[in-house]
């Protein structure tokens, strides 16, 4: 916002000579003075709209982000959904046919249903700890026994009872460790 000065009594009447009285704003005439209110008025209106303008469009731009989240809290999960659905048409088929079929065929459904669920996750970031044999690591590892082990390093993850997950590199859940501590 920039504040432009009052103009002079010689701005105000052309033709007079500004002395130092009318700069100070005496001897300005009636008219005169209408002249510098009817400006004054003029720019405060103005003043006014743009700010209305600006308080009417930060209440838009508050009003579009709000509903932004409310729609990706909506349909955030809808690539999740699309990458689980094959999974699903998966395991309905198994059991439509679980009576029909032997053992080994039910085997080999299974394996390729848990295929098209690992491919799944990994298109929408989540990936799979597989600790086994890396150093114990409390923030990764949730240890739910410790071994003796002749073989393993001290420390060091010997089985994991069940794997962890991340996404997009955040943890999602521990990996249940059993860790090797030094025999007995």
């Amino acid at each position: 916002m920039s504040l432009r000065p009052i103009p002079s009594a010689a701005a105000a009447s052309p033709g007079r000579e500004p002395t130092a009285t009318a700069q100070a704003g005496e001897g300005l005439t009636l008219d005169d003075l209408k002249a510098l209110l009817a400006d004054a008025e003029s720019r405060c209106q103005q003043q006014r709209d743009q700010h209305l303008r600006a308080v009417a469009e930060l209440d838009n731009v508050r009003k579009r982000a709000q509903r932004d989240v409310e729609q990706a809290h909506r349909f955030g999960i809808e690539r999740l959904a699309q990458e689980l659905l094959p999974v699903k048409d998966s395991l309905d088929l198994a059991v439509e046919n679980a009576a029909r079929a032997d053992a080994a065929a039910l085997a080999e459904g299974q394996a390729a249903t848990l295929r098209l669920l690992q491919k799944a996750l990994e298109r929408i970031g989540i990936t799979e700890l597989d600790p086994t044999g890396q150093p114990f690591d409390a923030h990764q590892h949730e240890a739910v026994a410790a071994q003796p082990s002749a073989t393993a390093e001290p420390g060091s993850v010997l089985l994991a009872v069940q794997r962890g997950y991340s996404l997009n590199g955040r943890l999602l859940r521990a990996a249940r460790v059993v860790v090797a501590r030094a025999p007995d």
